[in-house]
């Protein structure tokens, strides 16, 4: 694949996610795909690709570009698909758009026994402990956002997140036992997650 046509603190964490797709997967699911950079990636490691978003713009732009990947617009809280259908199932900076609870269920039971889940999202800082993250990472985040020229497409829905990093810590831990959490320099977290 060429090299990525933009680079953000959302596609920092893509050679992450790619690595964990598991050997032989057969179907894979991008939910919050956006303009489709990931799943077309994914495309490379997985039969079957289905990316899902609500934004309009975005799947139109998935879409143009497409190279393998299904897409498909609509709430993926509400969007029907298949149970249990998918071996890899992995979203970037979607998550806080949702209830969160719903959305770490829903994947969870779209995932096949053996599969993996990757979520990378966002969360807010509520303690101490936070905020002295936050601020040793900034310089950080900004001298690598500079270096790197970071940027993406126009359009792209943004919220803030609600939840603290332990608010999503632990109601994850409690969702998906056995869940790995990590929190990561450029303002992010992930989970990581095989089904039993």
């Amino acid at each position: 694949m060429p090299a990525d046509p933009y680079w953000n603190t959302n596609v920092a964490r893509h050679p992450d996610i790619l690595r964990a797709v598991p050997a032989g997967c057969s179907d894979a699911l991008d939910v919050g795909c956006g303009d489709g950079l990931l799943a077309r990636k994914l495309a490379a490691r997985a039969k079957r690709v289905t990316g899902i978003d609500r934004s309009p713009e975005m799947i139109a732009r998935a879409r143009e570009q497409a190279g393998g990947p299904e897409f498909v617009e609509g709430d993926f809280l509400g969007t029907d698909l298949p149970a249990e259908g998918y071996d890899f199932i992995c979203s970037v900076a979607t998550i806080h758009h949702m209830a969160f609870e719903p959305a770490l269920v829903r994947m969870r039971e779209l995932l096949r026994p053996g599969g993996t889940l990757v979520v990378v999202g966002l969360a807010r800082e509520a303690s101490a402990a936070d905020w002295a993250w936050w601020a040793a990472a900034t310089p950080v985040v900004r001298i690598t956002k500079a270096l790197r020229r970071a940027g993406g497409p126009d359009g792209m829905p943004a919220t803030a997140p609600a939840m603290s990093y332990a608010q999503v810590k632990d109601t994850a831990r409690r969702i998906l036992p056995g869940v790995r959490y990590r929190r990561h320099v450029l303002r992010r977290y992930s989970l990581t997650w095989a089904k039993p």
